[in-house]
């Protein structure tokens, strides 16, 4: 306790505990917007995949501020959104231990990867999943309307189940991500009418998200996975896996990396010890009194660090860009070089950006490739950076693998001339 004055606020939020790997690998939405009647049927959630970051140039518009009318320099993250697929609406009726699921009624046509979803191991299945449930269809849908009755007449709660497009983004994945989407606004007879006209359709980001717009992301926290080396003797033996089915499922793995065991230091922030410390100075010099004859559970430990489900409030987007229209390019009102919004080489450890996205500002929980949940704001916005009207002037394509110099291949093949003879 030497050289403590007056106080000494705590390293580290214990609220955060256990720091733990999470069990999901997506971002699970645990609050969604209050409802409000008065508004038409809308989603409040939707899942993108994080394609990486670059950077954009902006003049702000904060009259009273030394910013106002000049330049800024702020970083971006791309999250690439392909459009959803409603697959199923559930209800759920309010009881004195919380909600509960009513009924679920499910689409007629489900698309193999949601369908991938219901299996551990698809290609060895009979791929049986829901062939006695289409015929509920086939006899007039009596049972289907039944059950959409009632859910118009019983709940109080209506969601959509809807599964991401995975095989439209380049991860190396068939198996959809599937998350339940509230429906606010209206009724719920307006709700379930609202949910069931979606069935089997893709609802695009630009109907759930809008320019100018305050959104969370819901992710799970970069992790590194340990992969163990691959010893090519010992595979060699029958009953072992292949070395290349090894290497590939490492190269599978490499989408859960980030940082393994670390120390306290680096894991809670606590103080290093004097230069001249015995056995160590990153360390906690004293984790507790004699007695009790315990470590509490907020004294600072080493131990895993990452992998955690995390909720980031706030996140504007600057752009919604949508496939085969003017703004999925990277092109602005000041820069008008015909430019798409991948950078240069793509992507690092990502590829390019082909179907819908969305920008916003800052960065994001989670690796590239990563699911992220995005989920409409839960409060009112009124500060003015969230009212704020967006301009990019400039968006930067450079190559984010090295020193980028230019925007464009053509700029390059213009300056450099040409390389090889």
């Amino acid at each position: 306790m030497s050289h403590r004055k007056f106080e000494h606020p705590r390293h580290g939020n214990l609220g955060f505990l256990p720091k733990k790997r999470c069990k999901r690998s997506k971002g699970k939405v645990k609050h969604f917007p209050k409802d409000d009647a008065s508004k038409p049927p809308h989603l409040t959630a939707f899942m993108g995949y994080k394609a990486g970051m670059t950077h954009i140039i902006r003049d702000v518009e904060k009259p009273g501020s030394k910013l106002h009318k000049k330049e800024t320099c702020e970083p971006v993250t791309v999250i690439e959104t392909p459009p959803m697929v409603v697959v199923g609406v559930v209800g759920y009726v309010k009881t004195p231990q919380g909600m509960r699921t009513l009924n679920t009624v499910w689409a007629e046509h489900l698309n193999e990867e949601v369908k991938r979803r219901f299996y551990k191991n698809w290609y060895k299945s009979k791929k049986k999943a829901f062939t006695k449930y289409v015929k509920k269809y086939a006899d007039g849908r009596k049972e289907i309307d039944a059950q959409l009755e009632q859910l118009k007449k019983h709940c109080s709660v209506v969601r959509v189940i809807a599964h991401t497009q995975v095989t439209k983004v380049p991860i190396g994945q068939k198996k959809a991500h599937v998350m339940e989407i509230q429906v606010n606004g209206g009724s719920v007879a307006q709700k379930v009418d609202f949910a069931y006209g979606l069935f089997e359709k893709a609802v695009p980001v630009s109907t759930v998200f809008s320019q100018n717009e305050m959104i969370d992301t819901i992710a799970i926290t970069k992790f590194w996975h340990h992969s163990m080396p691959v010893n090519k003797a010992r595979c060699k033996r029958p009953g072992l896996p292949n070395p290349r089915r090894q290497a590939a499922a490492a190269a599978a793995a490499s989408s859960w990396q980030g940082h393994g065991t670390e120390g306290v230091v680096t894991r809670w922030g606590v103080s290093r010890l004097p230069r001249k410390t015995h056995r160590g100075l990153r360390k906690v010099a004293c984790i507790g009194a004699w007695h009790p004859a315990r470590v509490s559970w907020t004294v600072a430990r080493a131990g895993a660090m990452g992998y955690n489900h995390r909720t980031e409030m706030n996140k504007k987007v600057y752009r919604v860009g949508v496939k085969g229209d003017a703004s999925h390019k990277a092109t602005t009102e000041f820069d008008v070089t015909d430019k798409d919004i991948t950078p240069m080489g793509g992507f690092p450890h990502y590829g390019e950006v082909k179907e819908d996205y969305i920008m916003i500002k800052g960065a994001c929980p989670g690796t590239k490739k990563r699911v992220i949940t995005l989920r409409k704001t839960l409060f009112p916005q009124t500060s003015r950076s969230a009212l704020e009207e967006i301009k990019l002037k400039f968006v930067d394509t450079s190559s984010k693998f090295g020193h980028g110099r230019f925007q464009t291949s053509e700029e390059k093949a213009k300056t450099l001339g040409r390389l090889k003879a």
